[in-house]
């Protein structure tokens, strides 16, 4: 492993783990990749549309009394 790695208690399985960060160790994180992983989707948003409460330039619209 790198000299930054860290050795803790696996959250999930309580096993020793040695990683650089924080978390499931190794053989956890296949599992659950292999158990609850799937394909990535994308997701489309919607197009942006801009509230018409206010009249654009209603400055500019004001009648001159």
């Amino acid at each position: 492993m790198a000299d930054d790695a860290d050795v803790f208690t696996c959250p999930r399985c309580g096993e020793p783990a040695v990683e650089r960060f924080y978390g499931p160790c190794g053989a956890c994180r296949e599992h659950l990749r292999s158990t609850l992983g799937g394909p990535g989707r994308t997701i489309a948003a919607a197009a942006y549309e801009p509230k018409m409460n206010v009249t654009p330039n209603s400055v500019a619209q004001r009648a001159d009394d």
